[in-house]
């Protein structure tokens, strides 16, 4: 159980951290559904769900492969970041230079015509964001969550704050008379522009305090170190590209699917923009799972060469579905007030409906993230490949096939097949390759009664408001007692009764 604690507690340190981060990030969205029309908020949705997409191209798996090479025996963790930083900053001048080359040709294909400059920000982004990889991965390695925390704080802060003085405070100061039109060329009728814009400024600033942060480097290609790294990342890839099209691809493909006029008086970037803020209030699920990651992926490598590990993933695992289904069931219950706090303007309660539906494929991505150790320890990284291309097609098929039906509700449900299927296909090859001990019967349980009354909570409306509070919440509770019930025993091992002297 210590090490259990120990997780918990390096999680906890990473998710106050990213929770806090992507909190004070999240209510950014007060101020685009407030402050930009519902097409530039589509723009913002089909850009960076791109941008997610060519994340993964630029890292190609190397942060894993860091991470494995780094605790592996007879290697030296200093040999191996720097090849493997180097061996990024090398494909990043490369794939950013071509990118930002081909960005009026991307414009056009994305229907933004004379808009290059997005894509031509978007390369320079996304090359930041690379140079930035490895070595955050090195903090994570070296157990420095706070520098790590910190970090990404004072970036996402920094992200805030441009945001607020390009859409907020120099448009309301250029009103007041307080600064000249045109000051500084800025263009009253942007909007994506500023939130790229924001973020480029953001990137660039963080990158010399990170990499100071993280220690020397010496630049270095080492063929013997980059080979079998290569190899070992080059499934990850495709795994990354794979899981990146399940993650997104509702999101990039929605307003071209959707039929124009599906909804009345959206265009179908309008509808885009809706679906893709509905999506962010699904956010706490993804930043439970990110915290997690950040923690969890050195942890479980460490952990590897221990014989009693596989006891050790099954409780990890456990204890992972108990609490996201009952955050699943506190955010679903609460919607109703917890929507309008942050979507401001008309239209986009429509798509409240979904949001459970999104916070199951967050946790189902969660639970195939812990299922995945067994091909990241043995070394069975091709595996990874054809479970997220099932994922993906099966992402793909819905999308397409639902949304013209079922408009935002299908786009949702893409996303939920998509990890449904992951998780079971993973599940089942890592039982055959690597058997671990995990408590199906239960998790399976803690899942079906989260979704049920996810949706019994927020369709639940009483005559008051007050009342509907507590009676949403009292579900929570009910489900809370029953989680508590059942594991008592495991309750009595993480915090036994201390002995009276």
């Amino acid at each position: 159980m210590s090490q259990l604690k120990k997780l918990a507690g390096q999680t906890a340190i990473y998710g106050l951290s990213s929770i806090l981060g992507r909190s004070i990030n999240f209510l950014l969205i007060i101020v685009y559904t407030a402050y930009l029309d519902k097409a530039a908020l589509g723009a913002f949705t089909g850009i960076y769900a791109l941008i997610g997409f060519l994340n993964v191209v630029f890292t190609y798996g190397m942060e894993t492969a860091f991470f494995r090479f780094s605790t592996g025996k007879n290697l030296d963790p200093a040999r191996i970041y720097h090849t493997s930083q180097s061996l990024l900053i090398t494909t990043t001048v490369f794939l950013g230079t071509g990118i930002y080359l081909m960005a009026p040709w991307i414009s056009e294909v994305m229907d933004y015509p004379g808009q290059a400059y997005l894509f031509r920000w978007t390369a320079l982004i996304l090359s930041f964001d690379a140079l930035l990889a490895i070595p955050f991965a090195k903090l994570r390695l070296e157990n420095r969550a706070i520098a790590f925390a910190g970090a990404k704080l004072i970036n996402i802060l920094m992200n805030v704050l441009f945001n607020l003085l390009l859409i907020v405070w120099i448009p309301s100061w250029i009103s007041e008379g307080v600064l000249e039109q045109g000051f500084l060329g800025f263009q009253q009728d942007w909007g994506v522009e500023y939130i790229l814009l924001s973020n480029l400024l953001a990137n660039g600033l963080i990158i010399p305090y990170v990499w100071w942060r993280a220690g020397f480097f010496r630049f270095s290609l080492q063929k013997e170190i980059i080979r079998p790294m290569w190899k070992y990342s080059l499934p990850l890839l495709f795994m990354g590209l794979a899981g990146v099209t399940n993650e997104l691809v509702s999101r990039m493909l929605f307003e071209y699917v959707l039929p124009e006029n599906y909804f009345s008086g959206l265009s179908s970037r309008e509808a885009a923009g809706i679906f893709g803020a509905n999506f962010k209030l699904a956010i706490l699920m993804n930043l439970v799972i990110q915290a997690f990651k950040y923690a969890a992926e050195p942890f479980f490598f460490r952990q590897s060469s221990d014989k009693n590990s596989p006891q050790l993933y099954a409780r990890v695992m456990h204890a992972f579905i108990i609490f996201c289904s009952l955050l699943m069931v506190a955010i679903s219950v609460n919607l109703n007030w917890i929507g309008p706090l942050f979507l401001k303007g008309d239209d986009y309660s429509s798509a409240y409906y979904i949001v459970p539906v999104l916070l199951m494929g967050y946790l189902l991505l969660g639970i195939y993230f812990n299922l995945s150790i067994w091909f990241k320890i043995t070394d069975k990284t091709n595996y990874s490949f054809w479970i997220t291309f099932v994922g993906a097609l099966v992402s793909i098929v819905v999308i397409v096939g639902l949304v013209p039906v079922w408009g935002f509700m299908g786009g949702a449900l893409s996303t939920l097949a998509c990890y449904l299927v992951m998780t079971v296909i993973c599940f089942w090859f890592g039982q055959k390759f690597y058997p671990i001990p995990y408590q199906t019967g239960k998790g399976l349980l803690y899942l079906s009664l989260a979704f049920g009354l996810s949706y019994g909570g927020f369709y639940l409306v009483l005559e008051s408001g007050m009342a509907s509070f507590f009676a949403k919440n009292t579900i929570l509770l009910i489900f809370l007692g029953i989680v508590l019930l059942l594991e008592r025993d495991l309750l009595i091992k993480l915090f036994p009764k201390k002995k009276s002297s």
